[in-house]
């Protein structure tokens, strides 16, 4: 396990890490350094309060000598002890502790940038030398090309007829002296390349291991230094335990001293006077001198106004008590907010519902980027897979049922704090309104708007009730279909008034969406319910536009 062997070509992540190593070294003399404070003010701040406590004068010069205050004075010495030791931890911690690291941290950047310095010059000599030996290779490359020129040019004069002999001999010599020259070269090249592959060799498997050895025992030593700084650490205090825990000894005792029965005869023997205590008066009559007869109508009747009844204090006590619009008792808050106060509760629905319809509005934006996106893959498939959109596609559907079911739920509970019920012709003939769902004909999650102040609510019915609404709604003649439609998704219709379908299914349409999600339909057996609008495919027929 050497640094030389195992990381010959990591000169960089080395010169991090023995930066590292030294700043760490530095960042625990830091701590050490703000230990030595804490104590150092831990001991200062002891002191001031024994000097705070200690008594003004001697205590011979004070006379009483109770047993509970000799015992504290006695701990308050013990205190001041204990803060001496305080004070030796911090001297042992920034003597052994902070002071050695210091030293030896600059040590430690003494001898790193040495060896850095020194893996620089190696690696910038075996850079010279390959640049020697590049520069000879370019060299020996470019008298090659020069010399099968100069072959060419000596064969094109050679067999030219018209070539002088003085040409041919010209281009002979030419010939002779550049392939002389690339020879030359060659030979340097091979000396320079030679030398580079011994300098290379030296410096990966000699002069580097050598350096990083040298950087990896520098190392471990930081390490060893860190683990006896650690143990100095703890050794600082560990050596002041026993006569701390003298001085903690000294105060039990101190505490063990006090003797109540002795204070109480020290308060007797301080206050007692010798006296002894007053005997019985005599009885000394007045009234000798006294000769009418005061009348039992002169004898003054008592205030009434001592006896009256303080109705404002009365009933501000009264007052307190009640809590029918004012403060009940507190208890599990309930869904529905029906222990709360009825406006309290009405705010705390309305709240809720805008929440809701802001959620809704998030999902259906996001539904509709959705459908938007499967629109452009399915026209353009090299731009993704439709398919992959059908899962977050159905989830956003899914929550959006949620979403619609919550809203409707809430909306009910506000309309019955308010004391209104929606009317159902309004919602069966009017496109403008909500249309509230009774028991008897609930959509899949309930009726909703997106803007809770759209909603239009129809009077307070005194007599209505949701049966006898069932009832009403059931004897109506069933409503002609205003189109068809195909389903696109599957629907399971778990929900009461809901109609599932298969994908690919053809309904009938005979109540178009009101702007809740939701549109009613009917099969060719009769069966009619609510199917959610973004899983079908409408086609209403044109007469029954506007109808």
């Amino acid at each position: 396990m050497s640094w030389g062997t195992e990381l010959w070509d990591q000169f960089d992540n080395l010169d991090k890490h023995t930066q590292w190593g030294i700043d760490f070294l530095e960042k625990y003399a830091k701590f050490v350094k703000e230990r030595i404070e804490i104590e150092q003010n831990y001991a200062k701040q002891l002191r001031n309060l024994v000097k705070k406590y200690c008594p003004k004068r001697s205590p011979k010069d004070e006379e009483p000598r109770f047993t509970s205050c000799i015992a504290f004075f006695n701990i308050l010495n013990e205190l001041n002890d204990y803060a001496g030791q305080r004070e030796v931890v911090a001297e042992e911690m920034g003597h052994r502790v902070y002071g050695e690291l210091m030293r030896y941290s600059h040590d430690l950047k003494t001898e790193r940038k040495m060896h850095l310095q020194e893996g620089r010059k190696a690696q910038q000599y075996l850079d010279m030398c390959w640049k020697q030996m590049d520069n000879s290779k370019k060299k020996f490359e470019r008298e090659c090309r020069e010399a099968e020129k100069a072959q060419q040019s000596y064969e094109r004069l050679d067999n030219d007829t018209n070539a002088t002999k003085a040409d041919v001999e010209k281009a002979k010599q030419q010939l002779n002296l550049r392939t002389h020259m690339a020879d030359e070269n060659k030979n340097e090249y091979a000396a320079q390349l030679q030398n580079f592959n011994g300098e290379q060799h030296k410096h990966y498997y000699i002069v580097i291991p050598q350096i990083y050895k040298q950087l990896q025992e520098m190392d471990e030593r930081r390490t060893i230094k860190l683990s006896e700084c650690y143990k100095g650490f703890a050794d600082s205090e560990r050596k002041v335990i026993p006569i701390i825990s003298k001085c903690l000894e000294g105060m039990i005792l101190a505490a063990k001293s006090v003797d109540e029965h002795r204070d109480s005869q020290l308060v007797i023997d301080c206050f007692k006077s010798g006296f002894e205590p007053p005997g019985d008066f005599p009885f000394e009559d007045y009234s000798q001198n006294i000769y009418r007869t005061i009348s039992d109508g002169t004898i003054s009747t008592p205030k009434q106004e001592g006896m009256r009844i303080d109705t404002k204090t009365t009933v501000g006590k009264a007052k307190g008590k009640l809590w029918l619009f004012g403060k009940k008792p507190k208890g599990p808050a309930l869904e529905d907010f029906s222990h709360l106060p009825p406006e309290q509760r009405r705010k705390k629905l309305q709240q809720r519902i805008d929440e809701l319809n802001r959620e809704l509005q998030k999902e259906t934006d996001q539904k509709d980027a959705l459908i938007k996106m499967k629109d452009v893959y399915e026209k353009n498939p090299q731009m993704g897979d439709p398919s992959s959109l059908q899962p977050k596609l159905t989830e956003t559907m899914s929550n959006m049922d949620r979403l619609r079911m919550e809203i409707h739920k809430n909306e009910a509970w506000l309309s019955e704090v308010e004391g209104k019920v929606a009317a159902r012709s309004d919602r069966r003939h009017s496109s403008d309104i909500n249309h509230l769902v009774t028991q008897g004909r609930e959509s899949p999650e309930g009726s909703y708007t997106d803007d809770a102040n759209q909603e239009v609510r129809g009077p307070p019915q005194q007599h209505a009730h949701p049966s006898e609404f069932d009832d009403e709604f059931e004897d109506d003649d069933p409503l002609p279909a205003i189109g068809h439609c195909k389903a696109i998704y599957p629907f399971d219709g778990h929900n009461e008034g809901t109609l599932a379908m298969k994908e690919g299914e053809i309904l009938y349409i005979i109540e178009e969406d009101k702007g809740d999600g939701w549109t009613r339909a009917r099969r060719h057996n009769g069966e009619e319910g609510y199917v959610p609008t973004s899983y079908i495919d409408v086609t209403l027929e044109k007469n029954s536009k506007g109808s």
